[in-house]
C-alpha cells in the first residue's frame, strides 16, 4: 500500500491562507492533489491539517481528511517528518501499514504526475530511505557574497574567485515538491538530507519556492507562460 500525505496546516504567517489561496484559478492545494491523483501511485491521498476550511477544500478536490491534526503538531516548529510519522501511525491504528509514503507539499503547483512516478520507481529500485526532487542553483554558490556589519562586500569562499564558473562543482537545492520515503524511515524520523537519500533532478524552470508574496507572483507568471 502507498499513501500520499499533504501537510497543510492553517495559520500561515507570511502569506495569509497560503495553502488554499487561489493560484491560477484554483486553491493552490488543488494542484498538488490533482497531480497525486493523476500519478495513480497512491491508494490514499491524505491531507494532514488542523483547519476545517482546508479540510473541506481538500476533500472537494478528491483527497481525504480522516482526522484533524492535533495542536501539538500544528505549531511553527513541528517538522515535516513528525507530521508524516503521525499520519502513518494513524493509518497503523486502523489496521494498515503502508509500504511507501510520499510527502507532497500543498504549495507545489509545478508538481507533475510523471515526476511522482519516477520518484517511486527510483525508491523501489534502490536501497535508500528517501527520494526527493532537487534542482540546480542558477549561480555558482562558491561565488556567493555576504554584506558585512560595516556594509562592505565579502566573499564566502575567497579562494574560488579566480576559478572559472564552468570549473566549479555544480550545486543543487531542494525543489520543495515531494519526498518519497520508506515507512520505517518516516517513523524513525530519519533525516531526509543525508547519504541515504537519492535526488530526482528537475529543470529549474519547473521549480519555484513559494514563501513570500513576491514568490507567489513570480510563480503565477511562470505557470501561465508554461501552460499557454
Amino acid at each position: 500500500m502507498r499513501i500520499a500525505v499533504i501537510p497543510a496546516r492553517g495559520g500561515s504567517k507570511r502569506i495569509t491562507g497560503k495553502n488554499i489561496k487561489s493560484f491560477c484559478g484554483k486553491p493552490v492545494i488543488g494542484w498538488s492533489i490533482e497531480s497525486a491523483i493523476e500519478s495513480a501511485c497512491f491508494d490514499r491521498i491524505i491531507v494532514s491539517t488542523d483547519d476545517e476550511q482546508i479540510a473541506e477544500i481538500a476533500c472537494g478536490y478528491g483527497a481525504e481528511v480522516p482526522f484533524l491534526r492535533p495542536a501539538e503538531l500544528s505549531d511553527d516548529y513541528t517538522g515535516t517528518t513528525a507530521v508524516i510519522a503521525h499520519t502513518i501511525r494513524w493509518q497503523q491504528s486502523h489496521g494498515v501499514t503502508p509500504d511507501q509514503v510520499c510527502c507532497i507539499y500543498a504549495t507545489a503547483p509545478f508538481l507533475r504526475a510523471t515526476d511522482l512516478r519516477r520518484g517511486l520507481q527510483t525508491l523501489e529500485q534502490n536501497r535508500c530511505n528517501y527520494v526527493f526532487s532537487v534542482t540546480t542553483f542558477a549561480f555558482p554558490i562558491q561565488r556567493a557574497i555576504r554584506i558585512s556589519e560595516r556594509g562592505r562586500v565579502e566573499m564566502f569562499e575567497k579562494d574560488k574567485f579566480n576559478i572559472r564558473s564552468q570549473d566549479l562543482e555544480q550545486a543543487y537545492h531542494d525543489a520543495g515538491q515531494f519526498y518519497w520515503g520508506c515507512t520505517e524511515a518516516w517513523l524513525d524520523e530519519k533525516p531526509i538530507f543525508s547519504s541515504d537519500a537519492l535526488p530526482l533532478v528537475l529543470p529549474r524552470h519547473r521549480v519555484q519556492d513559494i514563501d513570500t508574496i513576491e514568490d507567489w507572483v513570480r510563480a503565477e507568471w511562470m505557470f501561465k507562460v508554461m501552460n499557454q
